[in-house]
């Protein structure tokens, strides 16, 4: 899925971004957010990702420069069905209010070990369908910045030499630290491709494909590392 007014793909920071929606913690609508308060922010443009495809949500900041009003983002939540996205914020100093120019800023180190995991576990869906089969999907999983967990349906228990060698595989993936591409094309395109649809996903018109080249390729909205190295290590 993509996100018209997510800018996380290339930036964990973006400023001069107005609020422009605020709701308290009942999720009911005001016009402004105190210290010690906690409520949903949206604004018109964010770094931070949606929990989505089994990606967490980023956490992070948002503060106001000009009244050092500062904020926890703790999550990205839809309040009601048809509004935006909203932060789900704890107000750490000063108000926020509609219509405010802030910075949000996402935990950048939370961020990279997400993505790290996230590409992770597209190497590790390449790794099973080589060793158990093509029958292989995801059916689910979780992308956290401490862990990751991809669920399937095989035959039969996995073996540990089985394991072992899905490891191994998926090792050799990171030390050859192969760039980590992306391009967004029609839907019917991608999957004619070859790209890996995912579980229960709803894909639009476009879709974005990630890709570790000659090795693996899936439609996938969320963030991910530059090179496979970056990942370091992999276990299971």
């Amino acid at each position: 899925m993509l996100f018209r007014s997510f800018e996380g793909y290339s930036s964990t920071t973006v400023t001069g971004v107005p609020i422009v929606g605020l709701w308290d913690a009942d999720r009911q609508p005001v016009q402004n957010l105190s210290t010690g308060t906690t409520g949903f922010v949206a604004l018109a443009r964010t770094p931070f990702y949606l929990e989505s495809g089994g990606q967490v949500s980023d956490s992070g900041r948002i503060g106001n420069d000009a009244t050092g009003a500062s904020a926890v983002v703790e999550g990205l939540v839809r309040v009601r069905p048809g509004l935006p996205r909203a932060h789900r914020v704890t107000v750490e100093r000063g108000t926020l209010a509609r219509r405010d120019i802030v910075t949000a800023e996402v935990d950048a180190d939370m961020r990279n070990a997400t993505r790290r995991n996230h590409t992770a576990t597209h190497l590790l869906h390449a790794a099973l369908r080589q060793v158990l089969g093509a029958h292989v999907k995801q059916a689910g999983s979780l992308v956290a910045p401490d862990r990751l967990r991809f669920d399937f349906v095989h035959f039969q228990p996995v073996t540990r030499a089985e394991l072992d060698r899905i490891e191994q595989i998926v090792n050799e993936q990171i030390l050859r630290n192969t760039t980590v591409t992306t391009d967004v094309r029609s839907t019917d395109e991608a999957i004619a491709s070859g790209a890996m649809a995912l579980f229960g996903e709803k894909y639009g018109d476009r879709v974005r494909v990630v890709s570790v080249p000659g090795f693996s390729a899936e439609l996938c909205g969320g963030t991910h590392v530059s090179a496979t190295g970056n990942i370091g290590s992999f276990s299971v």
